[in-house]
């Protein structure tokens, strides 16, 4: 059984899976508190891949590629970028290969002729995918319709392969 799976990296992100029989499956990225402060969950993060196992399957993965803004914070941006670190740590730990996509690209193909923004996304992701439009309601599942629909570019690219 084939899974493409789309991984929006950052804090308020997602993970999400479309398996070969069409079923989708989101994670929200794992945090956890220290104090006042939301981190990242390395563990959590980690148990998503065990739970789309087992390793018979083939998996395929996306990353968003993504790099710091103009007028971001240094500490927000150290922060970003070691989210990034992380999903990219456990994929390789685990041996799970992945293609790091920028965000240009996949939604140039994905939501061609729409806005760019994360309202535009989970618009997009809910005409794709009308059977988890509830799962994509609220704005702030707007990294799960990110890596949905990182997930269905890569199957789309795959398969034209």
């Amino acid at each position: 059984m084939t899974t493409f799976i789309g991984i929006d990296p950052g804090l308020t992100g997602a993970v999400a899976a479309i398996r070969e029989d069409n079923s989708i499956r989101f994670y929200d990225t794992p945090t956890g508190q220290i104090g006042k402060k939301t981190v990242l969950s390395p563990a959590g993060m980690r148990e998503i891949f065990m739970n789309e196992g087992p390793y018979d399957l083939t998996i395929n993965v996306a990353i968003e590629a993504v790099h710091s803004m103009p007028k971001q914070g240094v500490a927000s941006s150290f922060s970003f970028g070691k989210g990034v670190g992380l999903w990219l740590g456990i994929l390789a730990g685990l041996q799970i290969p992945y293609t790091e996509v920028p965000p240009q690209r996949w939604k140039a193909l994905m939501m061609h002729g729409m806005g760019k923004d994360k309202d535009a996304s989970r618009i997009r992701a809910m005409q794709l995918f009308p059977q988890v439009a509830s799962e994509l309601k609220l704005k702030k599942h707007h990294g799960r319709a990110d890596a949905l629909l990182l997930a269905e570019y890569l199957r789309n690219t795959t398969l034209q392969r």
